[in-house]
């Protein structure tokens, strides 16, 4: 676990040391901001707020957020040279994975719980359900940590960070409309199979409506553990060259 902190602590670093992290952050909070203010202005006095408006919205987002976030991660280790001095020091390929999307991961929980300040607006204007607020920030949260997994798996198959975030995004996006793939599939039963192989298709269905199903949780954290089991797989490989 020291290992990880390291990692960890050194990504953190270097997010908050980046002029780019920053530029990402302000779009961020930019496109939540006037999205949430537009809703804002639309719903007031005509219908209640959605409480899973920005969980909703950044569903959409993380399909270009995941890999600027991750694209860099290892892909920028290895167009710089420092990949080799990464496997040759006393650190499992498993603690520079972990230590990586955790610091992804960490950057993305920050910028997330910079919106609940939207969440504090919403309860001082109408009485939303507690409950569905925490369940779509938690599965927001789940959703990005699965995104920002395969970022990181691509970000470890290339030197290359545009290859790797153009990669990414490919792939999110397909994951993302896999409910509209469905939709035009004959038969009901692999349209049912493709929805629930989607990451929209274990957010909408339950999170997004305030339900916490166990079977949704598993899904996202089953992707974080395959992506980042490739990634590590993916460094073994480098180290076997």
């Amino acid at each position: 676990m020291r290992s990880v902190s390291l990692i960890l602590r050194r990504e953190m670093a270097s997010y908050f040391t980046s002029p780019i992290a920053y530029l990402i952050a302000a779009g961020f909070l930019l496109l939540t901001g006037v999205s949430f203010n537009n809703e804002l202005t639309f719903a007031l006095g005509v219908r209640p707020l959605d409480p899973a408006l920005i969980p909703r919205l950044l569903t959409q987002v993380m399909i270009f957020l995941a890999p600027l976030l991750t694209m860099r991660l290892l892909a920028e280790e290895s167009r710089e040279g420092t990949m080799e001095l990464l496997l040759t020091a006393p650190i499992s390929d498993l603690a520079i994975v972990l230590g990586k999307f955790l610091s992804a991961w960490l950057f993305y929980t920050l910028l997330l719980a910079l919106t609940l300040v939207y969440q504090v607006i919403v309860f001082s204007v109408s009485r939303p359900d507690l409950a569905h607020v925490i369940a779509a920030y938690l599965g927001i949260w789940l959703y990005g940590g699965a995104t920002l997994a395969i970022g990181l798996f691509f970000s470890a198959l290339t030197e290359n960070q545009i290859v790797a975030a153009f990669l990414s995004m490919v792939v999110l996006f397909v994951l993302y409309i896999g409910e509209n793939v469905g939709q035009i599939v004959a038969s009901v039963d692999l349209a049912r199979l493709i929805f629930s192989l989607t990451l929209q298709g274990h957010f909408a269905p339950s999170f997004a409506v305030g339900l916490i199903r166990g079977e949704d949780v598993i899904y996202y954290a089953g992707v974080i553990v395959v992506a980042l089991y490739l990634s590590i797989q993916a460094l073994d490989a480098r180290r076997l060259r």
